[in-house]
């Protein structure tokens, strides 16, 4: 029973953590060091021992908390931001809303329980929603929270690997890669995705660039180090920027080709993207992290047992849109969601609450949410939207009064009224 396999998965976990160890160690001995991308692709999605396809660790038990388990409150503003910008696109007679990286799908059912709410105003619009997700186990998850488990699976070859309907009778479609989902006008979000993407580290020394790499520490055994590459590597060739004047630089080429990717498809069939993560604006350095049980843990410690992340470089993201899309921020969180009218849904959810109970956990989640110290200042939203969405076509006539662009909720002061 389930019992049984907990126990043995967990007996196994020492073993299988260590034998990704033993696979690393073997490539490394066999083909040299390896870019941290590389190790940082091993230790999370190696089909048999990754990190993610293996166990995938959100949650009180896991290795971390992501805010839509905290509250869903902040899931309920994004799907507010989303209605904001249908309307301001003049009430399209269709969206798909698109999530790479679903999690345990929290974030989705709290934007549906809006759209179920808003139904009136969005009763003539046809949604779909459409997940991006590698992980089997995780999926599964989030096929039982939206639909009750109500799923059909797909063959092999089939781009939609699962399709089902949500419990508020919107058709959902499981994707492995945002290649597979349909083009439209789209609605693209993610959240705590691009942080899990792999980087390269690069240092600069007396003799200029070098990639830090990954190796087999030759004085303790079964162990790895962080070495640099002793000349130029191909990734080093094409991801500095020549303009760069920080001393440590981390790149994640695939959240380029992924920012690549959204901003053509705005740029072709209109929508919008929310990007929520941690991350700086082209300042930071070193930010290549490891969590195991909510605890910092070596990043070259028992690959596959611990979360790896690195912060997300929005000023990198900003350059990969190549003008396609306009961006907006990163602003702040606890900006974006006190934009987005937070105290006010605070205030009405502890008027309906009963409990005393109830109410310490929104209070509790709302300090998670907005306090600097927590998740207020090192989480970001980011933008991508369509020009004209910001811009009014050039008018011939200067006689004629521009009207107002509507702002966009929750990057500016005004939120919906």
């Amino acid at each position: 029973g389930a019992n049984g396999r907990a126990a043995a998965a967990r007996l196994c976990s020492g073993a299988a953590g260590s034998s990704l160890l033993r696979h690393l160690l073997f490539k490394l001995r066999a083909s040299g060091p390896l870019t941290v991308a590389e190790y940082m692709r091993e230790a999370l999605t190696n089909p048999a021992q990754g990190y993610y396809t293996r166990r995938g660790g959100i949650g009180e038990s896991g290795d971390f908390v992501t805010s839509p388990e905290l509250s869903q409150v902040f899931g309920e503003l994004i799907g507010i931001w989303y209605i904001s910008e249908w309307i301001a696109a003049g009430k399209p007679k269709a969206f798909q809303l698109v999530e790479l990286g679903p999690g345990r799908g929290s974030l989705t059912d709290d934007i549906l329980r809006v759209f179920k709410q808003l139904a009136s105003l969005l009763s003539k619009c046809d949604i779909s929603i459409h997940l991006v997700e590698v992980s089997p186990r995780l999926s599964e998850i989030q096929a039982q929270m939206l639909t009750g488990g109500k799923v059909q699976s797909s063959p092999r070859d089939d781009t939609v690997y699962m399709k089902g309907i949500s419990k508020t009778g919107i058709p959902i479609s499981w994707y492995r890669d945002i290649q597979d989902v349909p083009q439209g006008y789209s609605f693209y979000l993610a959240h705590e995705f691009f942080d899990a993407l792999p980087i390269h580290k690069f240092q600069r020394t007396e003799k200029g660039w070098r990639e830090v790499l990954v190796d087999e520490d030759p004085e303790v055994p079964d162990q790895l180090r962080f070495v640099l590459a002793p000349s130029s590597t191909p990734a080093m060739q094409n991801f500095i920027q020549p303009e760069e004047t920080r001393e440590h630089v981390e790149v994640c080429p695939e959240a380029g080709v992924l920012i690549q990717r959204l901003a053509h498809r705005l740029e072709k069939d209109g929508g919008a993207a929310l990007i929520a993560d941690y991350g700086h604006d082209g300042t930071k350095t070193d930010t290549f992290r490891g969590f195991r049980n909510h605890k910092p843990h070596d990043v070259l410690k028992a690959p596959g047992m611990a979360d790896l992340t690195a912060d997300v470089d929005f000023s990198y993201l900003r350059k990969m849109t190549q003008g396609r899309t306009a961006t907006l921020g990163p602003i702040k969180q606890r900006e974006f969601l006190k934009n987005m009218g937070i105290d006010l849904r605070l205030q009405v959810l502890l008027q309906n609450s009963r409990d005393t109970a109830t109410q310490e956990q929104l209070r509790h989640s709302y300090d998670m949410l907005m306090n600097p110290k927590k998740m207020g200042d090192c989480f970001n939203f980011f933008a991508l939207l369509p020009h004209h969405r910001l811009t009014h076509p050039d008018q011939k006539d200067d006689l004629q009064p521009r009207a107002p662009l509507v702002p966009v909720a929750g990057f500016s002061e005004l939120s919906l009224k």
